[in-house]
């Protein structure tokens, strides 16, 4: 989980790897509608998110049994409680990065729907994980196998060898 440009796809991609499992990008999940209004630079609100968070529970609870990773910037608690609720034995992996990192990040990257605009609307809907829930919060202004790394010492059961 975390703000645009975090690096949830990158880090999603290799702890799946790490991991065996299968790995699924949450911007695969997104009707039309939605890329269409962020493309135009228009943040989504929660009705715009509900069916794409439940197409992210669903993928979940049917990966439960083998494992699965899946990249989803779940900002808001109400939504990981949405997720949980479809796959009650997930584990979040908070990208955590300040604003000027994250931004340079962006506008780094070429080809992708979210423009650098929207970023604040991000980082101010962004609720970090609570004490409460399941997850980890790991600094991403390490490189991308740090950050692997800390991920895999602190996801449940995962295999470290």
């Amino acid at each position: 989980m975390g703000v645009a440009g975090s690096g949830k796809t990158t880090v999603g991609e290799l702890l799946a790897a790490r991991l065996g499992v299968t790995y699924a990008e949450a911007d695969d999940f997104h009707p039309p509608a939605n890329i269409a209004k962020m493309s135009a630079g228009t943040p989504l609100d929660d009705d715009d998110r509900a069916p794409w968070l439940d197409a992210i529970g669903a993928w979940a609870h049917d990966h439960a049994a083998e494992g699965g990773v899946v990249s989803c910037s779940a900002l808001k608690r109400a939504y990981r409680d949405r997720l949980r609720a479809a796959a009650p034995g997930l584990f979040f992996v908070h990208l955590a990065g300040d604003r000027a990192l994250v931004g340079a990040r962006m506008a780094a990257r070429a080809g992708h729907f979210m423009p650098t605009a929207l970023l604040d609307s991000q980082f101010a809907a962004l609720q970090p994980l609570a004490d409460d829930e399941a997850g980890v919060a790991v600094d991403i202004a390490g490189g991308t196998e740090a950050i692997v790394r800390h991920a895999l010492d602190a996801v449940p059961g995962a295999d470290r060898s």
